[in-house]
């Protein structure tokens, strides 16, 4: 009994610092690069772009995203939205931290499965709505996204579509 004791304690500390899955990114892959696209929703219709790159040695995937948006009628500008969205790893579970340039900051815990990345913030406290943002890859240049809005107590509803090809042709 001691001796298995002994070796069970000994590999505890193999156990506590094992590396992390192979490739924690594979759901994501599809992501990485840089994309063009276009889509509407409640703010209007709307161009951007954005890209997916793994950095800090693959550490993190940083997501930057842009947005413009033509002037309504009796404006004299468009509005330009900008965020920036970091991937990491939390033991086994990816989860997401985003910012943008209207001061939102908002937390995600992020699931992949069958070509569709998932973007669902955490729960908030009483009166804040939850988001949630979902990658549908269509082929290798195309994907679909949704960014949805439930407001306290209500389901998810769309709040933009858009679709995206990959720049570059590829």
């Amino acid at each position: 009994m001691r001796t298995l004791f002994f070796v069970l304690l000994m590999l505890s500390p193999t156990f506590a610092w094992a590396e992390p899955a192979a490739e924690p990114w594979a759901g994501l892959q599809f992501l990485v690069g840089d994309w063009n696209g276009g889509g509407g929703g409640k703010p209007g219709e709307g161009t951007g772009a954005f890209s997916f790159k793994l950095d800090l040695g693959s550490k993190v995937l940083v997501r930057r995203n842009f947005a413009q948006y033509p002037p309504k009628p009796g404006q004299k500008e468009g509005v330009r939205h900008d965020d920036l969205m970091i991937v990491y790893l939390a033991g086994p579970l990816l989860k997401a931290i985003y910012f943008d340039n209207e001061g939102h900051v908002i937390n995600y815990a992020v699931t992949t499965a069958d070509k569709t990345a998932t973007f669902e913030s955490d729960a908030g406290p009483p009166g804040v709505p939850r988001f949630k943002l979902v990658y549908q890859q269509k082929d290798d240049a195309a994907v679909d996204l949704t960014f949805s809005i439930a407001p306290p107590g209500s389901p998810f509803r769309p709040y933009i579509t858009a679709s995206a090809k990959r720049a570059g042709g590829k």
